[in-house]
């Protein structure tokens, strides 16, 4: 049983790095939309984050939203500072899930906070474990990183 359980291990420890390319990449999808969104029509954007929303100076916060948003999105598909883009993307999704979906409730269907907790969540790992190999740093810290996780 020991050596079975020692098998799976070594062959899902193998997987780690294939699972951190896959959040990475699925979070830039995820954010792509959104920020195409915001820089197609960023007058309607601050219009909406000031008299929606309530936003103080709406036009530099949609202008902040969506150049973290963009940054995020190269970032994240490149896997270069992952670590760095994640703490910015989740302050994103703490403002999107408080002043957007929290009076919604939990569920995706009803526009609550459900999608951007789940960002938040994944980021908080990626944040935590870094990008795995399987991208820039990744690339980098065999190089010069000895040990040291990306």
């Amino acid at each position: 049983m020991c050596m079975l359980k020692e098998k799976m291990e070594m062959v899902l420890d193998k997987g780690q790095d294939l699972s951190l390319l896959f959040l990475r990449l699925i979070l830039a999808y995820g954010f792509y939309g959104p920020m195409m969104s915001k820089w197609t029509d960023m007058g309607a954007v601050a219009k909406w984050f000031g008299e929606e929303l309530g936003l103080p100076f709406p036009l530099l916060n949609a202008y902040m939203a969506a150049s973290t948003e963009a940054l995020g999105v190269v970032l994240l598909t490149l896997g270069l500072g992952v670590r760095f883009i994640s703490l910015p993307l989740m302050v994103v999704m703490v403002v999107a899930i408080t002043t957007v979906h929290i009076g919604n409730g939990f569920s995706a269907g009803d526009n609550g906070f459900e999608i951007p907790l789940y960002y938040m969540l994944m980021l908080f790992v990626l944040a935590t474990h870094g990008g795995g190999k399987w991208g820039i740093d990744g690339l980098f810290c065999k190089k010069s990183c000895d040990g040291v996780q990306v």
